[in-house]
């Protein structure tokens, strides 16, 4: 069957590269993923798969095999935007071929792992398999926006708990097992206002603040390094201030940083460091977001995603490995994403083994001119294919 799944991959390239093409070509920002999920269930509804629907977040869920342990492949089909239109040299949305590349926003990031599981789809579903596995094939939505909470839903309302999870985000065909988490925070500082004229019967909010900068850029560089997942890092990305004028000494300002979490650092943990390094500030907080999906749910989310790996002589590592080198015939790096993943809460939150394995390189992602390489399509699709008969 191995070798079925390798031909009917190869014959199936053209498939597979159409269907990435006009997945690219249906803009789905996150949030405004109605029109692909759309798409993607006509296509697989067309390949005569028999079980294919959405749930109530949005998700595009098929399933093929029946058997009694579940291994699920994860595809976010949302994209972020476009940014500025005058850095890219293609229509965004063209999905257009030149050069072994399709290029388009969200070819690499990651609408290519969503083509390569259609593809997979379709050759087990042709191949009648039989096997030990319930394989899930799930298109999720809002990943951008909020990684990980389609997989809150998945878990605890659809009751869907895989064994395993393989995560198709950009890996340039190498295999992942783990990530660093993140989290979000605010620190807020209280000042006294004065007439600008006169600033030293005042107590400037902004000035604590920026000695709190200065501060924080200290931490950053003595924060603690993971041997797989490196080392943790933040980053102040937004600094706002307040005044009765612009004539005035401001008594507000408020920082918004970026964690980055490596292996046994926590919420907690990091929230410490922080209220230590700006001592005198008000309160450190975690924000709490309200995320609308395309269907109309809302769902609340604290901004705080935990790391997550699995060993490496994991044998849902050793499967993945023996896959990738299988489908490439070249032996497969194993090693960790940099950015983050719906595996927060799949692998972070709830302890479900997963890997990585997609096609594209993750440096494209959310970059302008993004591309992903035609020739990674077809080993991605048999990958996905194969993984099942070697766990």
């Amino acid at each position: 069957m191995r070798h079925a799944i390798r031909e009917k991959a190869c014959t199936y390239a053209d498939f597979t590269a159409q269907t990435l093409s006009g997945l690219v070509g249906i803009p789905s920002f996150s949030g405004e993923e109605e029109a692909v999920c759309d798409h993607i269930r006509k296509v697989l509804t067309g390949l005569g798969l028999p079980e294919v629907r959405r749930d109530a977040f949005g998700n595009i869920i098929a399933r093929v095999g029946h058997g009694a342990r579940v291994l699920a492949f994860d595809a976010h089909v949302d994209t972020v935007k476009t940014g500025d239109r005058n850095q890219w040299s293609r229509d965004p949305f063209s999905g257009e071929t030149a050069g072994g590349r399709l290029h388009g926003r969200g070819a690499a990031d990651q609408k290519g792992g969503a083509a390569a599981m259609i593809t997979a789809a379709r050759i087990l579903h042709e191949l009648s398999y039989t096997g030990d596995f319930s394989v899930y094939f799930i298109f999720t939505v809002l990943e951008e926006d909020c990684e990980g909470l389609c997989w809150t839903h998945l878990l605890t309302e659809e009751r869907l708990r895989p064994d395993f999870v393989v995560f198709t985000e950009p890996t340039s065909l190498q295999v992942t097992r783990g990530q660093r988490g993140r989290m979000e925070m605010d620190v807020t500082f209280r000042g006294v206002s004065a007439h600008g004229s006169a600033p030293e019967r005042g107590d400037s909010a902004v000035s604590k603040a920026a000695r709190a900068v200065l501060a924080l850029e200290d931490l950053h560089r003595r924060l603690p390094a993971h041997p797989f997942l490196g080392k943790g890092s933040l980053v102040v990305t937004e600094f706002s201030s307040s005044a009765p004028s612009l004539c005035a000494v401001p008594d507000g300002a408020r920082l918004h940083i970026d964690r980055r979490l490596t292996w046994g650092e926590t919420r907690d943990s990091a929230l410490a460091e922080i209220a230590a390094c700006v001592g005198g500030a008000g309160p450190v907080t975690v924000p709490v977001t309200e995320w609308r999906t395309y269907t109309g749910l809302q769902r609340r989310q604290e901004q705080y995603f935990p790391a997550w790996m699995i060993e490496a002589d994991h044998p849902l590592v050793a499967a993945a490995v023996e896959t990738a080198r299988d489908v490439t015939g070249a032996e497969p790096a194993v090693d960790k994403w940099v950015f983050s993943t719906n595996g927060v809460v799949t692998c972070g939150t709830h302890g479900i083994p997963a890997i990585g394995y997609g096609p594209g390189h993750e440096v494209q992602a959310h970059a302008p001119d993004e591309w992903t390489p035609l020739d990674h399509l077809v080993p991605a699709a048999a990958f996905y294919a194969s993984l099942p008969l070697n766990l």
